[in-house]
């Protein structure tokens, strides 16, 4: 029986100990990576990396912004750790756990998994959701999106926040190409 678990609050973010609390739940078994349904990260991946990012930012309306993230790399093994398959939800804890005690990972910060190799580019990919199966546990990723952080100042749908205060008019370019009306070439 498959059982799909929509991780709770599940919009864009996917927080870093709800992913680790779900991944704790079932026993022991393979713990496979998906994108789009299928397999994106092979048998006998490695994780290489747990990295706790503070990101510091200024959007295209001019708004400073601060956030955490959790990045997790996997990287491919060779054909030898391919034949051992899987690495299981289990050994993936062990590796986060003696993570955790070394480097300050925040339990609030959004989790993405980083992957890429000769065929495949390098990218950070969202969690969707986890999917528990009696022979093995599933990561559904995907794919990120660009958003205009300004988007309310910019044109698109409207919040608390007035354009004026992000210093960004509606129908102006703070987040796309100025108008050709405004190009010279002299």
């Amino acid at each position: 029986m498959t059982q799909t678990v929509q991780i709770p609050g599940l919009s864009d973010v996917t927080q870093t100990h709800v992913l680790i609390e779900q991944l704790r739940t079932p026993a022991q078994r393979p713990l496979e990576f998906h994108l789009n349904g299928a397999p994106l990260v092979g048998p006998g991946y490695h994780v290489t990396e747990v990295k706790a990012v503070t990101i510091e930012a200024m959007d295209c309306g001019g708004k400073a912004n601060a956030w955490r993230e959790t990045v997790i790399q996997l990287m491919d093994g060779s054909a030898t750790d391919a034949a051992g398959g899987f690495m299981s939800n289990r050994k993936f804890l062990a590796i986060y756990d003696r993570v955790i005690k070394a480097i300050p990972v925040r339990d609030e910060a959004e989790v993405r998994f980083e992957y890429g190799n000769t065929d495949v580019p390098a990218m950070q990919y969202h969690v969707d959701h986890l999917e528990v199966q009696p022979e093995r546990v599933i990561v559904h990723l995907r794919t990120p999106e660009v958003q205009c952080k300004a988007g309310e100042a910019c044109g698109l749908p409207a919040s608390d926040v007035a354009p004026a205060e992000q210093g960004c008019a509606p129908g102006g370019s703070c987040c796309g190409p100025a108008s050709t009306e405004l190009l010279t070439l002299s």
